[in-house]
């Protein structure tokens, strides 16, 4: 027998990530993480299929989050990241001041500078 629980669904044999339980008192779906041990009321299902399950008309479907699952990228993050490869992307201000006015600190090892790459100065001249 193998120590990885399989999806219940017929003739699937991926692993399983996710236990579905009915609560038929109240017409519920309930698709959460995977549970510790098999029990003989509940369905484990693969990631395919636990995104694709619906239920019956009338019926809700309730989606538990697993804390130790990675979590999705928000728009924010996205933003977030789209602005520091702007800026990244901008052209270096030349000349002695920087952005802030002050002198800018050069790199002792940066002999030129194209966008957001560098050629450095060997370290034995």
């Amino acid at each position: 027998m193998s120590p990885v629980r399989r999806c219940s669904r017929t003739a699937c044999g991926r692993p399983a990530v996710a236990t579905l339980t009915y609560v038929y008192a109240d017409s519920t779906a309930v698709l959460g993480p995977l549970a510790t041990y098999a029990e003989p009321h509940c369905y484990d299902l693969c990631a395919e299929h636990s995104e694709r399950l619906t239920a019956p008309r009338g019926w809700e479907v309730v989606r538990l989050s697993d804390p130790s699952a990675p979590t999705r990228p928000s728009g924010d993050d996205l933003e977030a990241l789209a602005n520091a490869v702007r800026e990244a992307a901008r052209p270096q201000e030349r000349g002695g001041e920087g952005r802030n006015g002050g002198p800018q600190a050069a790199d002792p090892m940066e002999v030129a500078r194209r966008g957001h790459l560098r050629v450095l100065r060997s370290p034995d001249s």
